[in-house]
């Protein structure tokens, strides 16, 4: 059976306290982590297989050997703790009930890297967060964690909260850089990529708070035994979002590579009221949707795009034989377009046209040129932005496109929408 490595201090009594990490190996790693030279570091997270768990699943080792080694060029570590993407909510777990597991991960980061200053950015929403934040860093610095000569070592590191507003595009690091200076929300194009220019104009380091979680036990463990879990390309535990029709919607730490039928049957308790299994979107809101028939893939990287779709944050939303797909995409269109920040016209206007025709054939007002013409219209948005949302709006109208086309022509033809037999 596996044994839980992320979440194995969430359910203890006041799990957020310092005294608790403490009295369960808490820090240890920062202690073995300042014995060691930067350039160890770099290396055991190279081969520890570590990759992003934000969504891009960028190899953790690499993006941190972009980082300038020049001591004299100021360094800093970004937190993006700016969870909105629709079905996720793993991150949000982990700073209210172990915000120290990730305070350790982002000092063993910064030293590697040679960064002095560290700033969380953190969706404004989680007020429990935000509280938990700011203790777990004040007690960081009591405790000679942060601040000057850290542990005795010679190394300093300070770390501050920032509260965003609730853009779901600061999500976006380069979005999120913007925000932390001051500036409204908008990707930046790149290159220059963050590890050159990045916050304030200095060399910026930033992961999702679940890759700066793994670190410790990198450090501690070792990277061979980081990555004997998981799969040949995606190394390591994962949280993975469970919800939607299941009945134990939650968070499940498991190894990549569990399967997506293993998920909901062994984990999440199956879906609820008996019914059938009908379609999962795997990996949060933007990734593509997947049927019933992908039960026996396995939630990694690689498997998932192999048959079209992507890990991205992990979060399975899972959909019984009552939905119906044509909505599913709509409503999450409507989000998308809610959301875009408007500078690049693909995302800002073709958000809202696409919308605009799903919105058309839900209501049974379609013509069959109209399935067509999204399909046209996503070709002409998907990478053309200067950030991958333009790339992931698309994603709920083409693959329910895709996977559920014969329901789109019922809409079309009879009206209505089979599922229940009605206009929504």
């Amino acid at each position: 059976m596996f044994e839980p490595i992320l979440t194995r201090n969430i359910y203890r009594p006041n799990s957020e306290k310092i005294y608790t990490y403490l009295a369960n190996g808490g820090y240890e790693a920062v202690r073995l982590a300042l014995t060691k030279s930067p350039d160890e570091l770099i290396e055991m997270v190279k081969r520890s297989g570590l990759r992003g768990r934000g969504g891009a699943g960028f190899p953790a080792g690499v993006k941190w050997g972009f980082m300038p080694k020049e001591a004299d060029v100021p360094k800093i570590v970004a937190v993006n703790t700016d969870e909105g993407e629709p079905g996720t909510f793993k991150d949000r777990e982990i700073v209210e009930r172990d915000p120290h597991q990730v305070i350790e991960g982002v000092i063993i980061a910064s030293y590697a890297v040679g960064a002095h200053r560290a700033y969380v950015y953190i969706r404004g929403e989680f007020f429990l967060g935000v509280k938990r934040w700011i203790k777990a860093i004040a007690d960081a610095y009591e405790h000679g964690f942060l601040g000057k000569n850290i542990l005795g070592s010679g190394f300093d590191l300070d770390m501050s909260v920032h509260r965003g507003a609730g853009a779901y595009i600061c999500g976006e690091e380069t979005a999120m850089l913007e925000s932390l200076e001051g500036k409204p929300g908008n990707p930046r194009l790149k290159p220059p990529y963050p590890a050159q220019v990045g916050l304030f104009g200095y060399p910026t380091l930033v992961h999702n708070i679940e890759t700066l979680a793994c670190i410790p036990h990198i450090i501690l463990r070792g990277p061979e035994w980081f990555a004997s879990i998981g799969t040949a390309e995606s190394k390591g535990p994962k949280i993975f979002s469970v919800s939607g029709h299941v009945n134990k919607p939650g968070n499940y730490e498991l190894p990549l590579g569990t399967t997506i039928g293993e998920i909901i049957y062994e984990h999440a308790g199956g879906i609820r009221g008996g019914k059938k299994l009908k379609a999962v979107i795997p990996g949060g809101a933007s990734t593509p949707v997947l049927t019933a028939e992908h039960v026996d893939v396995p939630m990694a990287f690689e498997t998932l795009a192999a048959v079209g779709s992507q890990l991205g944050t992990g979060a399975m939303i899972v959909m019984d034989e009552t939905t119906c797909m044509v909505e599913v995409a709509r409503r999450l269109t409507k989000f998308f377009a809610h959301e875009s920040c408007g500078r690049c016209v693909p995302c800002r206007l073709g958000s809202r046209r696409l919308y605009e025709i799903l919105e058309r054939i839900e209501r049974g007002k379609g013509k069959p040129a109209d399935i067509d013409l999204a399909l046209e219209l996503a070709r002409e948005i998907d990478g053309l932005t200067f950030c991958p949302m333009g790339s992931a709006l698309v994603n709920p109208a083409r693959s329910t496109i895709k996977h559920f086309r014969s329901e789109y022509d019922f809409h079309i033809t009879h009206k209505k929408c089979w599922v229940g037999n009605q206009i929504h």
